[in-house]
């Protein structure tokens, strides 16, 4: 009876421990079942530009160097500093009394010579009948038109003089010779300027319009060229801040006149923009962003999305069935955290953003939309 109890208590035991095991494979059997929870981004093809952001300089459209073109002392200074000022305008006043006396002296030696001149007319009128008449020898007459014609010469030569001092008198007064911001006077009143000084008087630069001087690489110019020529949008060149933020101004490539540095391959490349509010001033550091390409429909995936093995790119992409399957890609432009798709997807396919990390080819997923997070900064292109 005893050994009886004993074996029935032993069966009793095995059937627990079998039940336990079973209680504790059931919910494993149910999570090993379970589709995999993922975030994916159903492709579409969208309008897509690349550009580049480079470090560049502000330089003025036109610069111009005020300078004395006679010798005297500055009497008065004409302009308020950093004023913007017009062509034609007086800048510095060069004390004109010698001038002026000069003009005098050079006006009355021109009426000298204009009543030698009337003189000698009236001496050679005066004997032309008589030569014709032989009263007079023909050398007297010869003699007469010669100090006439001399007489004439002196008139012309003291009419110059006149003009190259009235020309210095206006030089006295010195005029600005192009229109736009005038910088800080470079002299005082009192001092003493001649047309030889190293030193100029002051400075004037034309900032309604400048110009941003970008390196380039010379290798790259020709595709700039190309798409300056294609079908393409305008191409334009935005500029930025030295922080990198968009300044809401906008420029035009200049193509002429580009020479490549022979020590670096790079070349200058000169963007023209309009600068009416002067808020970028010449030496200012900012920068372009120069445009690479455009592409009418393109296909992006996220920069998360892409997974290497050996170099080789690829997705994980969802198929009709829920399942996953990895699909190799081949890449170009990363573009604000996108990389542009150059072939192995098509438009309306679903690629895994998130959770790639836990899946396995033919697994079955759960999918639901990828919500980028707010992200305003622009990154610069980058061909990868």
């Amino acid at each position: 009876m005893g050994s009886k109890q004993r074996h029935l208590d032993i069966v009793l035991a095995g059937l627990a421990v079998l039940g336990l095991a079973g209680c504790d494979s059931a919910p494993e059997q149910a999570q090993a079942g379970a589709p995999l929870q993922v975030s994916v981004l159903t492709l579409e093809a969208q309008e897509l530009a690349v550009s580049e952001d480079l470090p560049a300089r502000v330089a003025a459209v036109r610069s111009a160097e005020i300078r004395a073109q006679i010798g005297g002392i500055v009497q008065r200074r004409l302009f308020e500093q950093g004023a913007e000022i017009e062509a034609g305008a007086v800048l510095f006043q060069i004390n004109p009394a010698p001038f002026k006396a000069e003009v005098d002296s050079a006006a009355a030696a021109l009426q000298r010579a204009e009543a030698t001149l009337a003189r000698a007319r009236v001496q050679a009128e005066r004997l032309s009948p008589l030569v014709q008449a032989e009263a007079v020898s023909r050398q007297v007459y010869d003699d007469a038109v010669a100090q006439r014609e001399q007489a004439a010469a002196d008139v012309a030569q003291a009419r110059a003089t006149l003009a190259r001092r009235k020309l210095d008198l206006q030089f006295a007064s010195v005029e600005a010779p192009i229109a736009g911001r005038i910088d800080q006077a470079l002299v005082s009143e009192g001092a003493l300027v001649s047309p030889t000084d190293a030193t100029p008087l002051a400075r004037i630069q034309q900032i309604d319009q400048v110009y941003v001087d970008v390196r380039q690489s010379a290798s790259r110019l020709e595709a700039l060229r190309q798409q300056a020529g294609s079908a393409a949008p305008e191409l334009n060149v935005d500029i930025l801040g030295s922080d990198g933020k968009p300044l809401g101004m906008r420029g035009r490539i200049l193509f002429s006149g580009i020479e490549v540095d022979a020590g670096t391959g790079d070349v200058l490349l000169r963007v023209l923009v309009d600068n009416p509010q002067r808020r970028l001033l010449p030496g200012l550091y900012v920068q372009a962003r120069i445009p690479r390409a455009h592409y009418p429909a393109a296909l992006s995936v996220p920069q998360q999305a892409v997974t290497r093995t050996a170099g080789q790119a690829s997705v994980w992409v969802v198929d009709a069935q829920g399942q996953v399957q990895p699909v190799p890609i081949e890449l170009g432009e990363l573009v604000e955290r996108h990389y542009r798709v150059v072939s192995g997807l098509s438009a309306g396919q679903q690629v895994v953003v998130e959770g790639i990390e836990r899946l396995s080819p033919d697994a079955q997923v759960a999918t639901r939309p990828w919500q980028p997070a707010a992200n305003g900064e622009r990154l610069s292109a980058a061909v990868r």
